[in-house]
């Protein structure tokens, strides 16, 4: 499990680790005091011995390089505020696979649909759904309900 900290408050840890061991402190004192594991402590020293301070230093964090640029990401957006329709869809829902669909024939990279709703979340983009609305809906009877028919049903205070 990843200590916490930042990659640069880690580093700093090595480092003062480091400096106590040099000092003479015992490997089992300077992972109390660190608060590292008397393993970690001996693979610091070892990774210093073998490759000295730069050894030591923080390093980029683990995973692959995203398949879009930033850059391509913006054009994402782009494509997406312009709605499903002006893409070929019949109705103005997006859906992930419709996401997928048009990140492979703008981009030429594939995602599987759980990939795209990770990228839309950095995007800070959010699932909207549109509002139920029947098709009988009057507004105009809804907006005169609260003046005209309410108060009549209302009981009068005593």
């Amino acid at each position: 499990m990843r200590p916490t900290g930042t990659k640069q408050q880690l580093e700093i840890r090595r480092r003062v680790a480091m400096a106590l061991l040099d000092v003479g402190w015992g490997i089992r004192q300077v992972a109390r005091q660190v608060k590292a594991s008397p393993g970690s402590v001996c693979r610091w020293r070892d990774t210093r011995t073998q490759q000295g301070e730069t050894g030591l230093t923080a390093k980029r964090h683990p995973g692959s390089k995203p398949k879009l640029t930033a850059v391509q990401r913006q054009q994402l957006l782009v494509l997406l505020r312009q709605g499903a329709r002006a893409h070929g869809w019949r109705n103005a829902l997006w859906t992930l696979k419709r996401i997928t669909a048009l990140i492979a024939r703008h981009f030429g990279v594939s995602y599987c649909p759980s990939g795209v709703w990770r990228l839309l979340r950095r995007c800070k983009w959010s699932p909207q759904k549109p509002a139920r609305r029947s098709r009988e809906r009057d507004e105009d009877a809804i907006a005169q309900w609260p003046t005209d028919i309410w108060p009549q049903l209302k009981k009068s205070p005593a």
